[in-house]
């Protein structure tokens, strides 16, 4: 009976934590990783991992899982998927002679791994060997190394010990070559072993994603220190009284877009170089590894070469944080001096209309006497001829005197009429 109602992301958060389990590897095993960049369409990856299962008379891969992992006899196929890269793993168990000459790369089609969706970032060849089966450092580097200067520590509490040069050495399956590791399994086990073999497999992927941001943040020194040389110019210019505000802010702005466009540019690929790291660095504490006498430990070789490439991705950051901050404060400046600029002009302006309206009200005050007068003229005039006609008809009236006494009447009610008109007009 169902009483109870579960949260709709409930088994897909429980699953999480079994995602991308670990392999158990006894030794000894030959295994070769791949690490594929692609530009977050997923598809193309699932596409060549079903295809990949069908050929080797896998099950097929299960809906859409994260991580995959199948047997074909003595071959083990493990995949994951991540947000911007797809990993393969490939794990032949079993006795060899020369590990780096016969891998498990050997035992996939040809036509499948020609037609491999996306760009190989990360391409390595690792072999277990039993620990009563090696040779000293010097001769595991003369045999398998070339001969080159050798990473490594004892990993897993003392159990194992891990070597390699991440140098990239030839192979014919890709012209730049693979990296190499060799892990001695002294005490570890099959599934202490897994999980060393895939830590030491992470840390050289989130180095390498790691990595991705060094050429954009090299790129965007040069493009900051000729922003720099820009707004240093413009700040001068700023200082001139001549200067030409109005080009000023225009070439402001189009700074500002630049910086934006930069920081666009790298914003996601520093911000994930800085997880990444964050991921290597927890890698390798997870290896819980012991200095080898005259050998750089993974810590340290990480610590010494990746550290100066993070701190130049840090750098880029600082400095476009800080370009931003001047850009704004010199487009605050100018627009406030603009704003000054126009506020005089407005206030001239002002000084200006009041000017040409103090002489409309002279103007006007001049035409209003001149009005009076001579509506008075109009007025007075028809009045004497009213009364010449008034005299004519018989009533006896001396039109001069009248004619006389009615200019100032008149010219007073002329000036009170345009006084009220003025003040209606006015209100």
């Amino acid at each position: 009976m169902l009483t109870l109602t579960p949260h709709p992301l409930r088994r897909v958060l429980n699953d999480e934590a079994h995602a991308r389990p670990y392999a158990s590897i006894p030794s000894p095993a030959r295994l070769t990783s791949l690490t594929l960049y692609y530009d977050y369409d997923d598809a193309s990856q699932r596409e060549a991992l079903a295809e990949l299962a069908q050929m080797l008379a896998l099950p097929a891969p299960f809906g859409h899982a994260a991580h995959y992992t199948a047997n074909a006899g003595d071959l083990t196929v493990r995949w994951s998927l991540h947000a911007e890269f797809a990993r393969y793993t490939f794990i032949l168990s079993g006795d060899f002679s020369e590990p780096f000459d016969r891998t498990a790369l050997d035992r996939l089609p040809s036509s499948w791994l020609d037609r491999l969706p996306g760009t190989v970032l990360v391409a390595l060849h690792a072999v277990l060997l039993k620990g009563g089966s090696a040779s000293t450092p010097d001769e595991i580097a003369a045999r398998w190394f070339g001969g080159g200067e050798l990473i490594g520590s004892r990993i897993g509490d003392g159990n194992g010990i891990a070597y390699t040069d991440l140098q990239l050495h030839p192979d014919p399956r890709l012209p730049e070559g693979f990296s190499r590791y060799v892990v001695l399994d002294e005490e570890m086990g099959p599934n202490q072993s897994g999980r060393m073999l895939q830590r030491l497999f992470e840390i050289e992927t989130y180095r390498m994603l790691a990595l991705l941001a060094l050429p954009i943040a090299k790129e965007q020194m040069r493009e900051l220190d000729r922003l720099d040389v820009v707004l240093r110019s413009l700040t001068e210019r700023m200082g001139k009284p001549d200067s030409g505000d109005a080009q000023l802010l225009t070439e402001l702005e189009d700074l500002s877009t630049r910086a934006e466009q930069l920081i666009s540019e790298s914003q996601y690929r520093i911000s994930a170089t800085r997880a990444y790291y964050s991921l290597v660095e927890r890698r390798i504490g997870e290896l819980r590894e012991s200095r080898l006498p005259g050998m750089q430990p993974f810590h340290e070789f990480m610590e010494r070469r990746m550290a100066p490439a993070m701190s130049t991705c840090d750098t880029v950051v600082k400095r476009q944080d800080r370009l931003t901050d001047r850009l704004q404060r010199s487009t605050a400046l100018l627009r406030t001096r603009v704003e000054v600029l126009h506020e005089e002009q407005n206030r001239a302006l002002l000084a200006s209309m009041d000017r040409r309206a103090a002489m409309q009200l002279r103007l006007q005050e001049t035409v209003e006497g001149l009005s009076v007068g001579v509506l008075t003229y109009y007025i007075v005039s028809l009045l004497s001829y009213l009364l010449k006609a008034v005299k004519a008809a018989g009533v006896h009236l001396n039109t001069e005197l009248a004619t006389g006494i009615a200019i100032p009447i008149v010219a007073t009610a002329v000036w009170y009429g345009v006084r009220k008109v003025r003040d209606g007009l006015g209100h």
